[in-house]
């Protein structure tokens, strides 16, 4: 299951302007010139697939009180805003593709970023 997830975040996540794939701490990560812009998580101690993403201010806490069972506060980098979604239960892809999109956004040159309108 995570392998296939995996690729649907992939595909996803490489569609994007410059985007590249590199594994970081064991984990694929997804960045645009050299920053980190999303984390595929294969299995966060209690072994369930995960995504992380940068986060508009104030979107993290709303997504996590909206709907806990999807949304977390990922460990290490949760305190800078980024928001974790869980990939083993209804993943919504076109869900994912709007947050992945939007941590693209947040990360990307202002240049970059700008040619997705």
């Amino acid at each position: 299951m995570a392998k296939r997830d995996l690729e649907k975040l992939r595909r996803i996540c490489l569609a994007l302007p410059e985007a590249e794939e590199r594994e970081t701490w064991e984990e694929k990560t997804f960045r645009v010139r050299g920053k980190i812009f999303t984390m595929h998580i294969a299995g966060d101690g209690d072994g369930r697939p995960a995504l992380w993403c940068k986060a508009p201010p104030g979107n993290q806490t709303h997504l996590v009180e909206a709907d806990p069972k999807r949304f977390f506060v990922p460990p290490y980098v949760g305190h800078k805003g980024w928001i974790g979604m869980w990939l083993d239960r209804g993943v919504d892809w076109a869900e994912v593709a709007v947050v992945v999109k939007r941590s693209y956004r947040l990360t990307a040159p202002k240049r970059i970023a700008a040619s997705l309108d």
